[in-house]
């Protein structure tokens, strides 16, 4: 099972915690689950609950009644899920401007892992 951890900016702030707190609480329970699932199966993870985007960026996909929310993540390594950032997805596709805030996280990430790293277990 891989490690799930958040990405963490350089000021400290942690963009995931961040927005999941503002969730109505049933959004985040589903939220919590979904990453409780890309624990446990990683790469194995498939529609619908997760897909993949573009240049290495996934996203777990939450559905409820009044929202579809999503989570931005990637890989590094086998064994490291980093979870990027959540949104609401209000257009049929997901923004490029999403993805592109993903890779950008990803590239710094990879300079750095210890600077930009937050272990999910600290939330």
């Amino acid at each position: 099972m891989p490690e799930v951890v958040f990405f963490r900016e350089a000021d400290g702030r942690v963009p995931l915690e961040a927005w999941m707190s503002a969730l109505p609480p049933d959004a985040r329970r589903k939220c919590l689950d979904r990453l409780e699932r890309l624990r446990v199966e990683g790469h194995e993870l498939r529609r619908p609950l997760a897909d993949y985007l573009r240049d290495g960026i996934y996203e777990l996909r939450v559905r409820r009644p009044e929202a579809n929310y999503r989570m931005l993540y990637f890989f590094h390594g086998r064994q490291v899920v980093v979870v990027s950032h959540g949104f609401v997805k209000a257009e049929s596709a997901v923004p490029e401007s999403e993805i592109d805030r993903a890779i950008q996280r990803r590239w710094r990430f990879a300079s750095d892992p210890a600077r930009y790293r937050h272990l999910a277990e600290e939330t």
